[in-house]
């Protein structure tokens, strides 16, 4: 018996009541897998190039414009 069939076979034996929270793990260990594909798949010089791109904008001045001229609702 493989390890998916043992986890289907205690899948069938769970309660209607449980599904609903294992589907939910299942999704959850999907997606944490599926993160570290994609972060493994980025090229560390790519990684580091964002990086610097976002401490250049973080230390930019952020100003506020002033009017130029008044505009009143009337």
């Amino acid at each position: 018996m493989t390890i998916r069939d043992i986890a289907i076979a205690k899948l069938q034996q769970l309660p209607e009541s449980f599904l609903p929270e294992v589907s939910e793990f299942i999704d959850f260990v999907i997606q944490k897998h599926q993160s570290k594909i994609a972060d493994a798949r980025i090229p560390d010089d790519m990684a580091k190039a964002w990086a610097q791109w976002f401490e250049e904008v973080d230390r930019l001045e952020v100003t506020t414009n002033q009017p130029e001229s008044e505009f009143k609702l009337q």
